[in-house]
């Protein structure tokens, strides 16, 4: 007996639209496989709809759909020209074209012929194309379902680049005798693998596992890195990746070369409230006979309670060349930091532990600062009642070194070899502004500093001293803003500023206090030395000028000029300070930047010779092809800051996408008082939705532990499509 449906749809079964859709390669039944989640196991209840322009029922078993047939429920679509599904026997046959797509599991099928029996648990497609994720594409001859969770597919051809023609070949693929694509682990197994470049065969493999393109953390191979050294010589790095649960993961990375073998190693591990990285390496080496060589770096952070947050890092190496051989990383001191820190809206507190090792070959550990431990609060109050603004700030920092010399020994970086210190400094403030006249705005506050310094092994200074300090500043500043008829702004603002500070310099040592930098920053500061072992004291005056210019066409421009006077010469200022005579040098500092991408900043202290004492600029353009920038700094010659000889270095680096697929890098480091190359790199980049390959080439001309030259090349070459290197898909080509 038949029955005919006139209507072109009809609701049909879950059973029935689950045979459907498991005719899809890699996509299993949803009232079985989806309900291990809310959403899939509402969507797996929802009514399935079949479209057709004709729909039969034939003998109360057989429902046969023809013309244009789709079969939708949810996300889940396919279509065929004819569908046939038999109750009696469980199986479902479907004619080509066929075309079914999964969006949850990114899965897209096209074929020419299906059948499936069995409860949906195996099927035969035949002419089937699979394409994973929008990236990854398998072109078989046939392929079979089994167990309702791999697909088999004979004589394969997968690749991820963008195929135009059926004549047209792949920039690379992979052709293989057999490929099981295993649903619930989402990995591809190949036998008989064969990789070509341009349909050419590059090499063969018996057996290949690789994650399929859903798969974010897939344990094996990654990207292999070719490089060349001068003093490593030829070599390959081979990373092999290590999920160990949903939160940590462990590469392992040999590096293969002429002259060494290492292992490098990565561990992460996401915590709840936290995370840590690990990270190392261990080399043996034909250049240098000391032994086993390595390194070792950790860092990571935590919140703890009451909004404390925990951060710390490590550094250890076996030797102070190991860093610079293996091109990790040009430090020339390792330090080791533990903070635990709060910042609230009126309050912060931190504390903080530190330890540093000298690699430097001029440089003992034992006369460096090996450890520092520091102690830092600041609260503000406001009271209704009372006008202005209180501030109290405690701090606390203690040095110690392995040295017990309580004089100057041979290290240069040093006055006194062993000597330890500890301080205590406490600031009360008040301060207030108020506005009157024509816009002026003054400004006035006190300040009452409490001292105490204690300091061992060294033979010149007191073991303790105490000293209480007050301190006053008043201000006065006129900000005048104009509006221009074209829709820009300009602000031009005078400032001027008297400060105090009572007292006059103690005996206590000068540890922390040695390099000076005046900026726009502290123009306006009682005392423009970074650490409370050192304070500017007497009378100092500041005048400045702040110019700022915002366009109505977006580009905006800024510039701070500034001076400061003092009634006496503070000997512990530094002539690159630009503050060590009554005058100090002019503050210059500036910047533009407009919407082209263009920007310019810079800053620098002008003498009264009209020549730079310091100075330092950056200028850069920056848009969605390329980002190029040029940086200048320039240090003058300064005992007190044990600078023999000035320093003077430009730097360039740049960004520069040629086409789409193609990428030019460059960095050059050069020395203007030398007149030689410090570093120059360059490296080039191909990329498509397939494939990416990137060469590089470095050379270093010196270093602070190895003045030997070396170069550095690297060669990679990825195959896009597979687990977290996916496919580019922003770089797909278009077919014409």
């Amino acid at each position: 007996m038949q029955r005919g449906f006139t209507r072109t749809s009809a609701q049909v079964s879950r059973r029935a639209m689950a045979c459907l859709l498991a005719a899809a390669l890699g996509t299993a039944t949803p009232a079985v496989v989806r309900a291990q989640t809310t959403d899939a196991t509402q969507q797996a209840e929802d009514p399935a709809l079949l479209v057709a322009d004709s729909v039969f029922v034939q003998d109360q078993d057989v429902l046969i759909a023809t013309g244009n047939v789709e079969a939708l429920q949810g996300d889940y679509h396919l279509s065929a020209s004819k569908i046939i599904y038999d109750r009696g026997t469980d199986t479902l046959t479907l004619e080509g074209p066929i075309r079914i797509t999964d969006p949850e599991q990114g899965i897209l099928i096209l074929a020419d012929q299906a059948e499936v029996d069995q409860g949906v648990m195996n099927g035969l497609i035949k002419g089937a194309r699979m394409v994973l994720d929008e990236q990854l594409q398998l072109a078989a001859v046939e392929a079979r379902r089994v167990d309702g969770r791999y697909t088999q597919l004979s004589r394969v051809a997968a690749t991820s680049c963008q195929v135009c023609g059926p004549n047209e070949t792949p920039l690379w693929q992979i052709r293989a005798a057999r490929v099981i694509h295993d649903q619930e682990e989402r990995q591809l197994y190949f036998d008989d693998a064969q990789v070509r470049l341009l349909d050419v065969p590059v090499f063969w493999l018996p057996r290949l596992r690789l994650p399929d393109p859903t798969l974010k953390r897939a344990r094996g191979f990654l990207v292999p890195t070719f490089t060349s050294s001068t003093l490593l010589g030829f070599g390959v790095r081979f990373p092999y990746f290590i999920p160990i649960g949903d939160h940590q993961d462990l590469t392992l990375t040999p590096h293969l070369t002429t002259l060494s073998k290492s292992l490098e190693y990565r561990y992460r591990r996401a915590f709840r409230y936290g995370n840590i990285q690990v990270v190392g390496a261990l080399s043996g080496d034909d250049f240098r006979d000391d032994g086993l060589r390595g390194y070792l770096f950790t860092s990571g952070s935590f919140a703890l309670p009451r909004n404390y947050t925990l951060s710390f890092s490590t550094q250890s190496v076996s030797d102070s060349a190991y860093l610079n051989d293996y091109g990790i990383s040009s430090a020339d001191r390792l330090v080791n930091t533990l903070t635990v820190a709060r910042v609230q809206r009126d309050r912060r507190i931190s504390f903080g532990l530190d330890s540093y090792e000298t690699l430097r070959d001029y440089e003992t550990n034992a006369t460096q600062p090996g450890a520092i431990a520091t102690f830092h609060t600041d609260r503000r109050f406001l009271w209704s009642r009372v006008p202005g603004e209180f501030r109290l700030s405690a701090e606390a920092s203690g040095l110690y070194r392995e040295s017990t010399l309580d004089v100057d020994g041979s290290d240069a970086d040093t006055e006194v070899d062993g000597r330890d210190t500890f301080r205590l400094n406490l600031e009360g403030s008040w301060q207030n502004r108020w506005t009157f006249g024509p816009g002026l705005r003054a400004g006035l506050s006190g300040h009452l500093f409490v001292d105490h310094y204690i300091t061992d092994q060294d033979a010149a200074v007191p073991h303790q001293i105490t000293r209480v300090t007050p301190g006053a500043g008043v201000e006065l500043r006129w900000p005048l803003q104009r509006a221009g008829s074209d829709g820009g702004r300009t602000l031009i603002e005078p400032v001027l500023q008297a400060g105090w500070v009572g007292g006059s310099r103690g005996l206590n040592a000068n540890e922390e206090s040695t390099r000076v930098e005046f900026d726009e920053a502290n123009l306006l500061s009682l005392s423009r030395f970074p650490a409370a072992d050192r304070r500017e004291h007497g009378m100092t005056y500041a005048a400045g000028m702040r110019w700022l210019h915002e366009a109505r066409s977006g580009w905006t421009a800024a510039m701070t000029l500034g001076r400061i006077w003092q009634d006496d010469i503070d000997p512990d200022l530094t002539h690159s300070s630009g503050l060590d005579s009554l005058a100090s040098d002019w503050l210059i500092a500036g910047r533009f930047s407009n919407p082209m991408g263009i920007t310019v900043s810079a800053r620098g202290l002008l003498d009264d010779t009209n020549n730079f004492t310091k100075a330092e600029g950056r200028a850069g353009w920056s848009n969605t092809r390329m980002d190029i920038g040029a940086s200048y700094v320039l240090l003058t010659k300064d005992a007190d800051e044990l600078r023999t000889k000035a320093s003077s270095e430009w730097t360039f680096d740049s960004r520069y996408s040629v086409t789409q697929n193609w990428q030019t890098t460059t960095e050059v480091r050069y020395d203007l008082v030398d007149r030689r190359l410090d570093r120059v790199a360059l490296g080039l980049q191909y990329r498509n939705e397939c494939i990416e390959v990137g060469l590089g080439a470095t050379r270093t001309f010196a270093s602070s532990t190895n003045l030997e030259p070396s170069t550095d090349i690297d060669l990679t070459v990825a195959l896009k499509g597979f687990g977290v290197d996916g496919s580019d898909k922003e770089y797909r080509r278009t077919c014409r």
